[in-house]
C-alpha cells in the first residue's frame, strides 16, 4: 500500500441538483483520479453534510455502498473512506464490508477508520454518540477485532462495548488488507495508528504538522514500531484554477458561502479558518503543498475539490502538478 497523492470527494451537491445524476458525477471523477496516476479515491463515511462543507440537509450518499459501485467502475485505483465513523457499525460488520469491497475491487480496498465525531448525526439517527473517552475506547476494542478478521484469524473477544466467538471472515483475496487510522490526537489516536495501521492520515493546521509528526514518532517508539514503516499523509482543501486569481476569487466566494469575508477577519481569525486550503493555479496548489506539507516530513497529500471536482479536467490537471513534488 501506498498513497502519496489521494483524491477525496467530499460532496455530492452538484449543478442541477438531480440525484441520478450523483453516481456518473462520482464516477467520473474517480475515473479522471484514476487515469491521472492518483493513488487512491476517498469517500466520507457520514450521512448528512458536515459544517465547513454545507448544511446537513445536502446530499450525502452512504460510503460503502457507494464505494461497491466505485470497485466495478475503476480499475486500478485503491478505494477508501476517510475515515470510516467506527459508532456507525459492528466491527464485525464493518470487517465483512470492506473485506467484500476488496474482492469486488480484486485487491483495492483501504479500511480508514477513526472514533466518530459527528454528534448530529448520531443523536437524529439513533446512533450512541456517548463521550469522547467512550468513542475511543470503542475504537480500540473495535479495532482489536477488525485487525485479526482482515488477516483471516478468528478473534474471540469479551469486551466491555463488543463481543465476538471466534469471528470468521470470508472470502478473502488478501491476508495485509490496509488499515489506514485518521485524525490529530497525539495520545489516542497517534497509539492506535502505531499499534495497528498502515498508514495515518492527518487533519491538522499544517503549521503543527512538525509537532505531530514529533508525537507520532513518540508512539511509535513507546510500541516498539519502526516510524518509517507507517506512512503519513495530511488532507487539504483545494480550490484550483488555471488563472490563479480566479481561483482565489472562487475561494472568497465560497468562504462566504459559509457565513465568512475573509477580508474582513482578524489575521489570525483568517489564519485559522484557512490552516487546511489551499489555493491558486495547479502549479501554485503543488508549491504551496511542497512547502506547507512535504517539506515539514509528510508522506502524501490527499486533497478535496469542493468547488471544482465535478467538471471534467480539474481533478487530472490538480493531481498531475501534485505528482511533479511528490516522489
Amino acid at each position: 500500500m501506498s498513497i502519496r497523492v489521494g483524491y477525496q470527494i467530499p460532496s455530492f451537491s452538484y449543478p442541477g441538483g438531480d440525484p441520478r445524476a450523483i453516481f456518473p458525477t462520482v464516477v467520473q471523477q474517480a475515473r479522471e483520479a484514476e487515469d491521472a496516476g492518483v493513488d487512491c479515491v476517498f469517500v466520507m463515511d457520514h450521512f448528512y453534510q458536515l459544517p465547513g462543507l454545507g448544511t446537513p440537509d445536502q446530499p450525502m450518499m452512504e460510503a460503502y455502498t457507494l464505494l461497491g459501485a466505485l470497485a466495478a467502475s475503476t480499475e486500478r485505483i485503491q478505494l477508501s473512506a476517510l475515515v470510516t465513523g467506527n459508532t456507525y457499525r459492528n466491527p464485525t460488520l464493518l470487517a465483512k464490508a470492506v473485506t467484500a469491497l476488496d474482492v469486488i475491487s480484486g485487491g483495492r480496498a483501504v479500511l480508514g477508520i477513526g472514533a466518530g465525531w459527528f454528534e448530529l448525526e448520531h443523536r437524529q439517527l439513533g446512533f450512541d454518540f456517548g463521550t469522547f473517552t467512550d468513542r475511543f475506547n470503542k475504537l480500540d476494542e473495535a479495532l482489536q477485532i477488525l485487525q485479526p478478521m482482515l488477516r483471516g484469524e478468528r478473534p474471540t473477544v469479551q469486551g466491555r462495548y463488543y463481543r465476538t466467538e471466534e469471528a470468521m471472515n470470508e472470502p478473502r483475496v488478501r491476508d495485509d488488507l490496509p488499515i489506514l487510522i485518521g485524525g490529530s490526537g497525539e495520545k489516542k489516536t497517534f497509539k492506535f495508528a502505531a499499534r495497528h495501521a498502515d498508514h495515518l492520515n492527518l487533519i491538522c493546521d499544517d503549521t503543527l504538522i512538525p509537532t505531530k509528526l514529533a508525537a507520532l514518532a513518540q508512539r511509535c517508539a513507546e510500541e516498539g514500531r519502526d516510524r518509517s514503516t507507517l506512512e503519513t499523509s495530511y488532507l487539504g482543501f483545494v480550490f484550483s484554477d488555471d488563472d490563479g486569481d480566479r481561483a482565489r476569487a472562487m475561494h472568497a466566494d465560497y468562504a462566504r458561502s459559509l457565513g465568512m469575508d475573509l477580508d474582513a477577519m482578524p489575521e489570525e481569525a483568517r489564519r485559522a479558518a484557512t490552516a487546511r486550503h489551499f489555493v491558486g493555479s495547479p502549479d501554485e496548489i503543488a508549491a504551496q503543498v511542497k512547502q506547507r506539507v512535504i517539506e515539514p516530513g509528510v508522506d502524501g497529500f490527499v486533497f478535496n475539490l469542493v468547488a471544482t471536482g465535478h467538471v471534467p479536467g480539474e481533478v487530472a490537471k490538480v493531481a498531475t502538478a501534485l505528482r511533479t513534488v511528490i516522489e
